[in-house]
């Protein structure tokens, strides 16, 4: 069954040959099977089986095994890296970052890892990087999985982990309450399989006293502002002294970034000015909520012009709840 998967191209031609199949229970089984011989992948053939069989797994279901998905990046050199994540974004089994040779890519010593997996047979314990590997050149593309598993939609992320210090408690707050939150009570599994991640991509004023900083003044304006024009615009308010010394950047509040149909995935980034961490933490969580209920919302706004099969509405009204819920709750973290 290997060998047929993968000779199918396109998602359409995967689905419509599984869902063909007799007994869905053997099917998956099969899959399953397949799947743990090859999660301990070697060289870049392996590492695409992986991917077509996870994206088989996403077709009729993973059982009572935790459904993974199959992910291609990139790494900080340029790289690609390879990894299974489940739906809290937790790493499973093998993640590898590979090197290019003249004859193919292969994974690189030093930088595979292990991830322990509640189905790892051998019950392996994590090994980070120095999971052993060798060279196993082959001339491959790698692939990555084109559907997703049903997980929570709404991802908060930080752009730079930098912020002022009044803000720190409340920021952790969001990593630590507000997304275990929204990871454990949205119901994504009752939504749709057509949005897969809106990221909140959160981008906070600092200033650290060593020549990294970025205070970040918001425009007026809500039209989409190029780097260009935005340094033009910031020099009418301030002097080039000013903006040097204290890391001015121009900003509109809100950046959209287009709808991804290969991926499900849209990113806003949302930029905080200084003033933001001057703001009592109860008052940055209201803050907080306010930005956060507007860009989710105006998103769904976009998304349902085109006119995507997926329940919006239900998935507001989660958000909204948890949200609100996080805004009036007292931190056990501070």
């Amino acid at each position: 069954m290997i060998n047929k998967i993968v000779a199918l191209e396109t998602l359409d031609e995967l689905e419509n040959y599984l869902l063909k199949q007799n007994n869905t229970d053997d099917l998956r089984n099969n899959l399953l099977e397949q799947f743990t011989k090859y999660a301990d992948y070697k060289n870049a053939e392996d590492w695409n089986k992986c991917v077509r069989i996870c994206e088989s797994l996403a077709i009729v279901g993973w059982g009572n095994h935790e459904p993974l998905e199959a992910l291609k990046g990139i790494f900080f050199n340029g790289n690609p890296m390879t990894c299974f994540i489940n739906k809290f974004g937790k790493p499973r089994f093998v993640d590898a970052i590979w090197s290019k040779r003249k004859n193919g890519i292969t994974m690189e010593q030093g930088r595979t890892s292990f991830h322990s997996s509640p189905d790892d047979n051998s019950q392996r314990k994590t090994i980070l990087s120095d999971y052993i590997t060798k060279e196993n050149i082959k001339d491959s593309k790698l692939q990555s999985q084109r559907n997703w598993i049903p997980k929570n939609p709404i991802w908060i992320q930080r752009g730079i982990s930098n912020c002022y210090e009044n803000s720190k408690e409340v920021i952790e707050s969001i990593n630590k309450e507000l997304q275990v939150e929204l990871n454990q009570k949205m119901q994504p599994e009752k939504y749709g399989r057509k949005v897969n991640r809106i990221i909140l991509n959160c981008s906070f004023s600092y200033f650290d006293h060593y020549a990294c900083k970025a205070n970040y003044i918001i425009s007026e304006s809500d039209k989409k502002m190029t780097s260009k024009n935005a340094y033009i615009e910031i020099q009418k308010m301030f002097s080039k002294k000013e903006i040097e010394e204290n890391g001015y950047f121009l900003r509109n509040r809100y950046e959209f970034g287009p709808y991804k149909k290969d991926t499900g995935n849209t990113k806003i980034t949302i930029h905080f000015e200084k003033e933001f961490s001057e703001l009592s933490h109860s008052e940055q969580r209201i803050k907080l909520y306010e930005y956060f209920s507007f860009a989710i919302n105006k998103t769904v706004e976009k998304l349902k012009t085109k006119k995507l099969d997926y329940n919006f509405e239900l998935m507001l009204t989660d958000f909204n709840e948890i949200l609100s819920n996080w805004k009036n709750k007292k931190s056990d973290l501070y």
